[in-house]
């Protein structure tokens, strides 16, 4: 099973769906997030976005459950400024820093990006809903989207790329404001 499994997204033997979850037929498992976020503390504003789970992270966590790999201990979200549709062959070395996302760093009073605090898994979905990350605009910025990674130095281009989202619209942030993202990935028998 593990091994059908991991060939199954090897051999990009899966579908997309409307939402960017992968729906992978032969094993009948469904893999998909939402980032989602607001800007402040208006929450009557919030935005889900569909994400894609990249094939790094895919491999990742196959590695992890069925081949014994290293374990990745802490996570991060990272945010960006191009208007760019993250892609499944996206690797961190690609996209973070001022690859294709633009990772917003001077634009944030943050120096590393925000820590993904999450309470473990239940309902096999697991998310930091109780601990969103929060980033504080220190001038005029744009944020297109949000990736979830495991290297927390901003720009930084190693580790594994998890997830990224092109949010529904962009948040045009001022001085001051705050923008909260919080990610959930669910892994469900289809």
């Amino acid at each position: 099973m593990d091994k059908n499994l991991k060939n199954e997204i090897l051999r990009r033997k899966f579908e997309m769906t409307e939402d960017g979850s992968l729906f992978l037929p032969a094993a009948k498992v469904m893999i998909g997030g939402v980032f989602s976020n607001w800007v402040n503390d208006d929450i009557d504003d919030i935005q889900h976005s569909s994400n894609i789970v990249v094939n790094e992270g895919l491999n990742h966590i196959l590695d992890i459950v069925f081949s014994n790999g290293t374990q990745q201990s802490t996570w991060y979200v990272g945010i960006y400024k191009n208007n760019y549709t993250p892609l499944a062959g996206d690797t961190a070395s690609v996209f973070a820093g001022a690859g294709k996302g633009n990772e917003i760093i001077a634009e944030v009073d943050e120096t590393v990006r925000e820590t993904y605090v999450e309470p473990g898994p239940a309902a096999q979905a697991i998310t930091n809903t109780a601990s969103p990350a929060s980033f504080t605009a220190n001038q005029a910025v744009t944020a297109y989207g949000a990736f979830l990674i495991s290297e927390g130095t901003m720009g930084g281009l190693t580790g594994v790329l998890a997830a990224a989202s092109l949010f529904a619209a962009q948040r045009d942030l001022v001085n001051t404001d705050v923008l909260n993202v919080t990610y959930e990935l669910q892994i469900a028998d289809a």
